[in-house]
């Protein structure tokens, strides 16, 4: 039996301390973040933890001393009562005051956590599948965010960096050692926004808004993950906060709100088929190719194919609806507050001209604005010919005539 006791001893400390080393090279444990209701969280977390492991040795130190010197073979023999009052007492009391112990720290950082008074910047955040919405209440500034890798780059086999998975294209800015607030909801299903730096966890639920805040006290980028099984490519739904300085943050600001002018001038553009495909190839494999996949497909028949589609050859009229509307009791979601006008426009004439398609046709995104403001696509200015016309190299000009001799000027009237 020694040697036995032996045994079971030193494989329980290898596991000890294979599970020491484990630690070391990948981290478990909760982080102790960058705001100061991320640390309180770890704090709590920690002490709780503690506390169960003096609870756990104390009550498995008692199970093995039972074990191995009141076994049977050393002709122990189990005592026999029915009941100890001061005993069942004893083991009412200490439970009750460790929990009351446990609870009064935990009930503090809970009360702190719903704390949303007194906030110096306001952000909403939508959740829609399969992206986030942030929106700069007091700044009037607004945007999506959504995975920035490629779906082809994502479903291949070639190099990715490690993190692939979590670039966006657009991230959240937010100024450090401010009071921020989140109002946390849905577009569609349940989501659930997620970023263990900051110690926030929130569930976004259509219809109704969750409250939160944080005051980050660092500098730095810290990655999230939306937490809440939202559909097929819940996976692929990052986050990525970005804290500035306060100066950083201004000047971020500045940047963003310079950005509407630029926005309404391409608007007005009028693109060439050129701009329009490498435009619409990026948004398609960021936003359509989800679903749609990146050859256009599709899985029919709940993602049903782009090449050859009645839709993508068919009337442009019908096209740009579905795409800024969506088809209702289906997967397919409206994106006309999801896109630009350019970025609208693009994948339209992507879509027609991609995967075989080769309509011919584009769409401006002037065109597209038209039917934003509610008016029918034939009301928009018509592009110009050259505009349509896919892009040619160019000739090389030819030598330049020479130029006739002037007239000689006629003598004036006489007054």
């Amino acid at each position: 039996m020694g040697k036995k006791l032996y045994i079971l001893i030193s494989l329980f400390l290898l596991l000890l301390g294979t599970a020491a080393l484990a630690g070391e090279s990948m981290p478990l444990n909760l982080t102790p973040g960058v705001t100061s209701i991320s640390h309180d969280i770890y704090e709590l977390h920690m002490t709780i933890f503690w506390i169960c492991v003096v609870i756990g040795v104390a009550v498995f130190a008692v199970m093995l001393y039972a074990i191995i010197f009141h076994r049977k073979s050393k002709g122990a023999k189990s005592a026999q009562f029915h009941s100890h009052l001061a005993l069942e007492i004893t083991w009412t009391i200490i439970p009750l005051l460790i929990l009351v112990l446990m609870a009064v720290p935990a009930t503090k950082v809970l009360i702190q956590m719903y704390d949303v008074e007194d906030e110096e910047l306001t952000v909403k955040i939508t959740g829609y599948q399969w992206k986030w919405h942030y929106e700069y209440l007091e700044d009037g500034i607004s945007f999506f965010s959504n995975l920035a890798t490629p779906w082809d780059l994502i479903h291949s086999k070639g190099p990715k960096n490690e993190d692939y998975l979590r670039e966006v294209d657009n991230v959240l800015v937010l100024p450090v050692h401010k009071k921020i607030r989140f109002l946390i909801t849905s577009n569609d299903v349940n989501h659930a926004w997620w970023v263990p730096d900051l110690g926030v966890k929130r569930d976004a639920i259509p219809g109704y808004i969750n409250e939160a805040w944080a005051r980050i006290n660092r500098a730095g980028t810290y990655y999230g993950q939306c937490a809440e099984l939202c559909g097929v490519n819940h996976a692929y739904m990052p986050i990525v906060v970005v804290a500035k300085s306060d100066q950083d943050y201004k000047d971020w600001v500045a940047m963003k709100k310079g950005g509407n002018t630029q926005a309404e001038a391409d608007t007005n553009k009028v693109w060439t088929m050129q701009e329009l495909m490498q435009q619409g190839e990026k948004v398609y494999m960021r936003i359509c190719a989800a679903c749609h996949q990146p050859t256009g497909l599709g899985t029919p028949p709940t993602f049903p194919a782009l090449k050859g589609s009645p839709v993508a050859i068919g009337s442009i009229e019908k096209h740009i609806d579905t795409v800024m509307n969506g088809v209702s009791g289906t997967a397919m979601q409206p994106f006309k507050a999801q896109l630009s006008d350019v970025e609208l426009a693009a994948v339209v004439t992507y879509e027609r001209n991609a995967f075989g398609n080769n309509t011919g046709t584009l769409v401006q995104p002037l065109q597209i604005k038209t039917v934003r403001d509610g008016k029918p696509l034939s009301a928009a200015p018509a592009p110009s010919a050259a505009s349509t016309a896919p892009v040619a190299p160019a000739a090389p000009a030819a030598p330049a005539a020479p130029a006739a001799p002037a007239a000689p000027a006629a003598p004036a009237a006489p007054a």
